[in-house]
């Protein structure tokens, strides 16, 4: 089951070397379902990517409260329970489709870990490429094989910050149903940034950003 969180108050801001503040969150709340999927909207520089990372336990918070309703579940240990997807990779080139895939598993000592990461790239559609290196991979793929990944370890949370940003329009479409389908079918909230309207539309609900506050 997902993950639900409430989130109070946030406001975060940075100092420029000029001496001027700038404000990158303000006053940001807003509550999010466990199992919901949600996307986060806004133009370039609206806060978008900064409030992901403070949802994620990378930023420390400054300001306001994330409170997420599981026990013992804290920003500090969130990572625990949470999967990433990036709109670049991060993929081991050294390594093929299936090891890349099975790789936070074996890092933990899990025995079955490459039959569960076979079992995630038959769910993003590519069982047929799991001993492809991931450099003979197109983008596409390639963007499947981090999504399985993410996927592999059973996160309740996944973030996704610009998921199919640098894919065409149709590749894009496609991946994102598939990381969307993984993510219902395990009941996993989701969390997505992304420029993309027509991408977001797809989601229960869509929060925009503008200047570092949500639109009402």
């Amino acid at each position: 089951m997902g993950v639900k969180l409430d989130v109070f108050n946030l406001e975060h801001t940075i100092n420029l070397v000029n001496g001027d503040t700038l404000h990158l969150l303000k006053d940001v709340s807003m509550s999010i379902e466990a199992g919901e999927h949600v996307a986060i909207v806004g133009a370039s520089g609206s806060g978008k990517s900064t409030l992901l990372s403070l949802l994620a336990g990378l930023e420390v918070i400054q300001t306001g409260q994330i409170s997420y309703k599981k026990q013992n579940l804290t920003l500090e240990n969130i990572h625990c329970v949470s999967g990433f997807v990036f709109q670049h990779f991060h993929l081991l080139p050294e390594l093929n489709a299936l090891q890349n895939v099975a790789l936070p598993l074996l890092l933990r000592g899990e025995k079955d870990a490459e039959q569960r990461a076979f079992e995630k790239l038959k769910l993003v559609d590519l069982e047929a490429q799991a001993k492809q290196p991931v450099t003979k991979l197109s983008g596409g793929e390639q963007q499947r094989v981090a999504i399985a990944r993410a996927l592999c370890s059973e996160p309740q949370i996944l973030f996704a910050d610009e998921p199919t940003g640098n894919l065409d329009h149709k590749t894009a479409d496609h991946v994102f149903e598939l990381m969307r389908r993984g993510a219902k079918a395990a009941g996993t909230t989701m969390i997505v940034v992304t420029h993309d309207l027509n991408l977001a539309a797809k989601l229960d609900r869509t929060f925009d950003l503008e200047n570092g506050a949500l639109k009402l």
